[in-house]
């Protein structure tokens, strides 16, 4: 059975959503009662000890999961070249998080060309460390030509498809099966609020997809939308999957 993993960049709950969650317990372990994912993007500013993500594993339910991103040493000081140390140090720490982790995310900067024997070597070099799934977010337009398609459908990696789109010349074209969304903000990149019709229009989209897994991570955080949008969205979800099994 497929899920929805319907969550936000960060588990600050802010006064203003502060009711939606329980009362008690850690930010993230009240987040995680009620949410089923979240994405860690601090690891991609600084390294985290393996107790803490032991420690972040331990404070969530069982049915939850984390997507990680990685670290910036490796997509934008080293892009992509020459990092298996750095690689080695984030896989024996992210994999304290046991089954919990349920993504590792690849965020490039926007002047990182394609280049075909990196990114394979580097894909390969990832996917020989983590087995799960992997998703790119790239945003050069070089990235989303054909021999750049083909490599990471190859590779099993997952095309990120981003709001706004950065890069991107025409419309989204997958790589896998599972989806990965990251909605940033818009038309202010971090900061808009998406709107009720946007949302009913993405759950229902997302409710058509039943042949894998797919992940929403709304990361317009930056005035608290995101926690709002990532609430409303799996209400929505959870109506439709109700509805269809209404007799």
């Amino acid at each position: 059975m497929h899920t929805h993993y319907v969550g936000t960049a960060g588990w600050s709950l802010s006064s203003a959503a502060a009711s939606h969650f329980p009362l008690d317990g850690s930010h993230l372990q009240r987040y995680a009662q009620v949410l089923p994912c979240a994405e860690i993007n601090s690891s991609f500013y600084r390294s985290h000890q393996s107790a803490t993500y032991a420690r972040w594993a331990a404070s969530t339910p069982e049915h939850f999961r984390f997507s990680v991103k990685l670290p910036r040493s490796i997509t934008h000081e080293r892009r992509l070249r020459n990092c298996a140390a750095e690689l080695d140090r984030f896989a024996g720490e992210v994999t304290q998080l046991g089954n919990k982790l349920g993504c590792v995310l690849v965020q490039l900067p926007p002047s990182l060309r394609f280049e075909a024997d990196v990114a394979a070597q580097f894909f390969q070099a990832l996917r020989q460390r983590f087995g799960g799934m992997l998703a790119c977010e790239a945003r050069h337009p070089s990235w989303f030509a054909a021999e750049s398609t083909e490599l990471l459908a190859t590779q099993r990696i997952t095309r990120v498809r981003a709001d706004p789109p950065a890069g991107q010349p025409g419309p989204h074209v997958p790589t896998t099966e599972v989806a990965y969304l990251r909605l940033h903000g818009s038309p202010k990149i971090y900061y808009s609020d998406y709107p009720a019709d946007y949302l009913a229009a993405l759950a229902a989209e997302l409710h058509a997809q039943t042949q894998a897994d797919n992940w929403c991570i709304f990361d317009n955080t930056a005035a608290g939308a995101a926690l709002f949008n990532a609430l409303e969205l799996q209400a929505r979800l959870m109506d439709a999957a109700a509805a269809q099994l209404l007799p």
